[in-house]
C-alpha cells in the first residue's frame, strides 16, 4: 500500500505538471527573476535561452541542487529525464543516457556518453566521476551532437560547468551532519575586480558504511581470511578543490584558468553473495556481508583493505576573443590525469576465492579551437579538435588455488571437481557452507597436493593498455530565413589512430600440474609480462540537421536528425598456437547511430515545459560480456524508441510544482543471429522514470523564511546484464526526498533538516559484476534511509 500511495502521489503531481523543466536560471543573480523561458546555456556553444535550442536539453543549476539537497552526479540524474548514473563506485560510474551506457573500465575501449567538465572532454570511466560543488550548472545534452561535444557523443552528452569568479568579495560555506556519521562541508571564497578575480572552492564528503562488514570484526565470529577488520561497505572519504582565475584585460579579451583535485579513500564496494553465505549463514541482499580479502592483499592487490583509492588532477584553460563584430574565437585546452586502485572481494563471500583489484592510470592532453560568426540572418562555427589519451588497466588476482577449484562451478576443471566431490569435499556453490564456514579450503589443497600442502597461494594478473589519438574538423551553420525559422546543418570529420596493448603474468596452478594439467588457474594465456601491441586507424563523417520553428514568442517546436558513432574497438588479448603466445586480435566495428527527434517547448503564464520524441537506430551496437574477469565487447543491431517530458508550474509567489517523466523502449533487435541476446532491453535503462516535487517558500517577515522541498522520484524494472535476466535485475522502486528549514538575513543564514530515502525502500544498484563472470552473481544495495541537519552561511 505504502508503494501504491508513493508512485500515486508522484502521478499527481506529474498530472499537475505536465512535466519539468529542471533549469531555472543561469549564474547571474538578477536571471532569478527571469521566468523559465530566459534561462541561458551553452549546449550550442553559444549563450542561447534554453527554448531557443532545437535539442533536447536539460540544465540544473546549482542553485536547483542546493534546493533538492543533491550534490552528486547519481542523484541529480534522477530528476533528469533519459539521464540514469549508475555509482557502483567512484572508480566504476556508468552514465547512461536514452539507455546506452558508457561504463567500461577497458582502456581498449571508447565512450558513447561524453563527459565534459569545463569544455573538456574526461569520458574515460575511471577518470570521470567529478564531485558536485560550487557549480554554475550541469547540462544534459540528448541525442548525437559530433559537431558540439566530439567524438564520445554518440547519444548525448553531459556537461558540467563549475563557478567562474566574479568582481567583488563574497563567500559562503555549507555543513550538514546525519546518520551513519554522514559529515559534509562544502564552501567557496571568491575576491578581484574586474580585470583579475579569484575563486577557490571545496568539499568534504564522510559517511560510514552502511553494508555492515563482519570480516576480520573482534566482536563477530568470522573467517578473517584477509587477517584485518575489515571496513563497512558503500561508505564514502572523499574531498575537492578548485581554483579558479578569470583575467579580463580588455572587454574583447576573457581568460579562465581552473585548476581541480578530486580524491577519495572509499572502503569497499558490498558486491554481496546469494550463494555465499557469511559466517552464521545468509542475511539475503540487504543483510552483514563478510568481504575479506586475500592474506596477501598488501602485495598481490595494492592494499590492506578493500576499497578505493582515486587521485585526479585537472587543469583547464579557456580564452575566447571577440575577434571583430560579430566574430569570437574561443580556444579550450585540458589536461587531466588521475590514478585510481581498488581492491574487492568479487565472490561476495568469506571464502579466499576471488579477491581482485583494478589499478587504473590515465593521461589525457586535449585542444580545440572555434570561430563563432553572428550575422542578421547567418550564424555559423567552424573549428578544430584534438584529443590524446593514453591509459592502462591493470587487474591483479588473487586466491588460494584448492578454494578456487573446489569453488568454481564452471571452466575445464569439471573431472578434478568430480573427484573432490567423491572424496567427501564440497564444490561449487557449496564450497562454502549455509552456515558460512569454509570446509573446502583446507581439504581440496590437502587432497590435490596428496597431503603435502594445506594452502597454496595463487596470483596472477593481466593489464590492457590504450593509446589513443583522435584529430577532428568541424562546422555548423543556422540560417534564418524569416524570424519564425531557423535551419541549422552540420558535420564533423574526423580521423582516429587506436593502439592498444596487452600483457598478463598467468602462472601455471602448482596443484593441477601436480594431476598433470598445466594451465593458468583462470585459464588464460600468459604472455610472461610482454607487452602486444595492435594499431589501427579509422575516420568517419558525422552530419547533423535541425529546425526550429517559432509558433510565438514562447512556444517553439523543433526537429532534428543526426548520426552518432562509437569508436571501433581494438581488442586486443593473447593466444597461444602451438604452444606459442600469438596476439588475439578482434577488431569491433564502430557502433553507428541515427537519431530522429522533434519536439516542443514553450510556456504558457505560470506554466513551462517541453516535450520531445526521438526515434534512433543503432548498427553495431556495442556492448561488454565479462568472462573470468576479462571482459570482451560484443554487437548486435538495437532500436530505441522513447518520450521525454518536462515542466514547471508556478502557483503564486510561494509555491511551484515540478516533475519530469521519460518512456524509453531500447532492446536488440530480434534476430536470431544474435543468439540469447535477441531482443533484450537495454541495461541500467528503465522503461519508465519520473520524478516530481513540490518547492515551498513562506515568507514570515522581511528576514525570515520557510522552505520545504519534498520530492519523490520512480522507475519501472531495470536489467543489470546482457542477456537479461530476472535473477540479474530490480523492479521498480520509488524514493522519497525532502529538506526543510529556517532561512534567516534575506537569505543569508539558514539551517534546516533533509531525510533521503525517507521510507527506507530496499533496492538494487547493480547484480551480476565480476562475480557473475564466474557464474556467482553478486548484489549490491542502495542507500537505505539518510537524514540529518545542516546549516549556511554567505556573505
Amino acid at each position: 500500500m505504502q508503494n501504491l500511495f508513493i508512485r500515486g502521489t508522484v502521478a499527481a503531481l506529474l498530472a499537475c505538471t505536465s512535466n519539468v523543466a529542471m533549469a531555472q536560471a543561469d549564474v547571474q543573480p538578477d536571471q532569478a527573476e527571469l521566468g523559465s523561458e530566459d534561462i541561458v546555456v551553452t549546449a550550442q556553444k553559444r549563450e542561447q535561452r534554453i527554448q531557443d535550442v532545437p535539442l533536447t536539453v536539460t540544465a540544473v543549476t546549482g542553485a536547483r541542487m542546493a534546493e533538492l539537497g543533491v550534490n552528486s552526479l547519481t542523484e541529480v540524474a534522477m530528476y533528469i529525464p533519459g539521464l540514469r548514473i549508475q555509482e557502483q563506485s567512484a572508480n566504476n560510474p556508468g552514465f547512461v543516457i536514452r539507455g546506452i551506457t558508457s561504463d567500461s573500465g577497458s582502456s581498449q575501449q571508447g565512450a558513447r556518453v561524453t563527459l565534459y567538465y569545463n569544455g573538456v572532454d574526461i569520458s574515460r570511466t575511471r577518470g570521470a566521476y567529478q564531485d558536485l560543488y560550487d557549480l554554475e550548472r550541469v547540462e544534459v545534452v540528448k541525442g548525437p551532437q559530433a559537431t558540439l561535444f566530439g567524438t564520445a557523443s554518440a547519444v548525448g552528452a553531459v556537461s558540467i560547468i563549475s563557478a567562474r569568479p566574479v568582481a567583488g568579495t563574497s563567500g559562503g560555506i555549507t555543513a550538514s551532519y546525519g546518520n551513519y556519521n554522514r559529515t559534509q562541508v562544502s564552501g567557496f571564497l571568491n575576491a578581484g575586480n574586474d580585470v583579475l578575480a579569484g575563486r577557490l572552492a571545496f568539499a568534504y564528503k564522510y559517511r560510514d558504511g552502511y553494508v555492515r562488514n563482519i570480516a576480520g570484526d573482534p566482536d563477530r565470529a568470522n573467517q578473517n581470511q584477509g587477517r584485518i577488520d575489515q571496513d563497512d561497505l558503500n561508505g564514502q572519504d572523499q574531498r575537492g578543490v578548485r581554483g579558479s582565475l578569470r583575467f579580463t584585460p580588455s572587454d574583447s579579451v576573457t581568460a579562465d584558468l581552473v585548476l581541480t583535485y578530486d580524491g577519495q579513500r572509499n572502503p569497499g564496494t558490498a558486491f554481496k553473495s546469494r550463494a555465499f553465505a557469511p559466517t552464521g549463514g545468509q542475511t539475503g541482499d540487504y543483510g552483514d556481508a563478510e568481504l575479506s580479502g586475500s592474506p596477501f592483499s598488501e602485495q598481490v592487490l595494492g592494499d590492506r583493505k578493500l576499497g578505493l583509492k582515486r587521485n585526479v588532477y585537472d587543469a583547464n584553460l579557456t580564452v575566447a576573443i571577440d575577434v571583430a563584430p560579430g566574430v569570437t574565437f574561443t580556444t579550450v585546452n585540458g589536461y587531466r590525469r588521475f590514478d585510481a586502485n581498488e581492491v574487492f572481494d568479487a565472490d561476495g563471500g568469506p571464502a579466499w576465492y576471488l579477491e581482485f583489484a583494478e589499478d587504473a592510470k590515465g593521461d589525457q592532453w586535449s585542444h580545440e579551437g572555434r570561430f563563432n560568426f553572428t550575422g542578421d540572418k547567418l550564424r555559423a562555427s567552424f573549428g578544430w579538435n584534438a584529443f590524446f589519451e593514453n591509459n592502462s588497466q591493470r587487474v591483479p588476482f588473487s586466491t588460494e588455488e584448492g578454494t578456487y577449484i573446489a569453488c568454481s562451478v564452471a571452466g575445464a576443471y569439471a573431472p578434478v571437481r568430480a573427484g573432490l566431490t567423491a572424496a567427501g569435499v564440497p564444490t561449487g556453490t557449496g564450497c562454502v557452507a549455509a552456515n558460512g564456514t569454509i570446509p573446502a579450503a583446507t581439504l581440496a589443497t590437502r587432497l590435490l597436493s596428496g597431503g603435502r600442502l594445506t594452502q597454496q597461494a595463487y596470483a596472477s594478473e593481466f593489464t590492457n593498455f590504450g593509446n589513443n589519438d583522435t584529430y577532428s574538423v568541424f562546422a555548423d551553420a543556422t540560417w534564418t530565413p524569416v524570424p519564425a525559422l531557423e535551419v541549422t546543418a552540420g558535420a564533423r570529420v574526423l580521423i582516429e589512430d587506436r593502439q592498444s596493448g596487452y600483457s598478463s603474468v598467468q602462472p601455471n596452478s602448482v596443484l593441477l600440474a601436480g594431476l598433470g594439467i598445466n594451465t593458468s588457474l583462470l585459464g588464460t594465456v600468459s604472455t610472461g609480462g610482454r607487452k602486444l601491441e595492435a594499431e589501427r586507424s579509422f575516420s568517419a563523417f558525422l552530419p547533423r540537421f535541425n529546425v526550429l520553428y517559432r509558433v510565438t514568442d514562447r512556444v517553439n517546436i523543433y526537429g532534428t536528425v543526426s548520426k552518432g558513432r562509437r569508436s571501433p574497438v581494438v581488442q586486443l588479448a593473447a593466444a597461444s598456437v602451438g604452444g606459442t603466445v600469438v596476439p588475439n586480435l578482434q577488431i569491433i566495428p564502430n557502433e553507428i547511430v541515427w537519431n530522429y527527434e522533434g519536439g516542443i517547448k514553450g510556456s504558457a503564464g505560470p506554466f513551462t515545459g517541453s516535450l520531445g520524441v526521438f526515434y534512433q537506430t543503432y548498427k553495431g551496437f556495442q556492448f561488454s560480456v565479462t568472462q573470468n574477469a576479462v571482459t570482451t565487447t560484443q554487437s548486435a543491431d538495437a532500436k530505441n524508441l522513447g518520450v521525454e517530458a518536462e515542466a514547471n508550474l508556478r502557483l503564486g509567489q510561494m509555491v511551484s510544482l515540478f516533475g519530469n517523466f521519460a518512456y524509453i523502449d531500447g532492446k536488440l533487435n530480434e534476430d536470431a543471429a544474435f543468439g540469447n541476446f535477441s531482443g533484450d532491453r537495454f541495461r541500467l535503462q528503465p522503461k519508465i522514470s519520473a520524478s516530481g516535487g513540490i518547492n515551498v517558500r513562506v515568507p514570515l517577515n522581511d528576514s525570515v523564511t520557510l522552505y520545504a522541498v519534498p520530492s519523490a522520484t520512480y522507475q519501472s524494472k531495470v536489467f543489470f546484464e546482457l542477456p537479461n535476466n530476472d535473477a540479474i535485475s530490480q523492479g521498480g522502486y520509488t524514493l522519497v526526498n525532502a529538506r526543510a528549514g529556517v532561512e534567516f538575513a534575506q537569505g543569508r543564514y539558514r539551517i534546516g533538516g533533509f531525510v533521503r530515502n525517507a521510507t527506507n525502500e530496499r533496492y538494487l544498484i547493480d547484480a551480476g559484476n565480476t562475480g557473475g563472470g564466474f557464474g556467482v552473481p553478486t548484489y549490491i544495495s542502495g542507500e537505505p534511509r539518510m537524514y540529518g541537519v545542516e546549516i549556511g552561511g554567505k556573505f
